[in-house]
């Protein structure tokens, strides 16, 4: 790899590092898991940099990358995080406290989803990216992505009029 080739993954790394690492956080669920799976992304993708076709995006390819990692780890490991959080109150808080729980609520349940359905809902829904985008930073077929983001959808609705009920809405 060539000195040119060191400049743009260093230029890349500094444009993208930080939307890269909250992505791989709402994979991860846990911000040191975050930062360990995207340098392991970077690694690869660093070590294949020469391979990306210059004047061509290669953040989609360092997704795919940190995707299937994300997923890998959690076959690997075989293990759910349940991560169990405090009593939500008797009735609905206007504080500023009350959006930071009903938030907090929303990123365990995401935690709970699979590791599949968490990257599909990550990616269409924090990244933006389309059904198609989506599909390919997964490597599977838009069709699998729109049953993934509607199951996945399903299961936090389901899980968050379980978890919101106490509050009275």
């Amino acid at each position: 790899m060539g000195r040119r080739d060191d400049q743009t993954f260093v230029e890349f790394v500094a444009a993208r590092g930080d939307a890269l690492l909250r992505t791989a956080a709402l994979m991860c669920g846990a911000r040191q898991d975050a930062e360990d799976v995207l340098q392991t992304a970077l690694e690869k993708a660093y070590r294949h940099w020469g391979r990306i076709e210059p004047g061509s995006d290669p953040e989609p390819y360092v997704r795919k990358i940190l995707v299937n990692l994300v997923i890998s780890r959690s076959r690997r490991w075989k293990v759910l995080k349940e991560i169990h959080m405090a009593r939500l109150p008797e009735r609905p808080a206007a504080s500023p406290e009350h959006a930071v729980e009903l938030r907090g609520t929303l990123m365990d349940e995401l935690r709970r989803l699979g590791p599949r359905q968490r990257a599909v809902l990550v990616l269409r829904f924090w990244e933006d990216l389309s059904e198609a985008e989506t599909a390919q930073a997964l490597g599977c077929s838009v069709g699998t992505v729109k049953s993934q983001a509607s199951r996945g959808l399903a299961r936090l609705r389901e899980r968050l009029d379980t978890n919101l009920a106490p509050l009275g809405r």
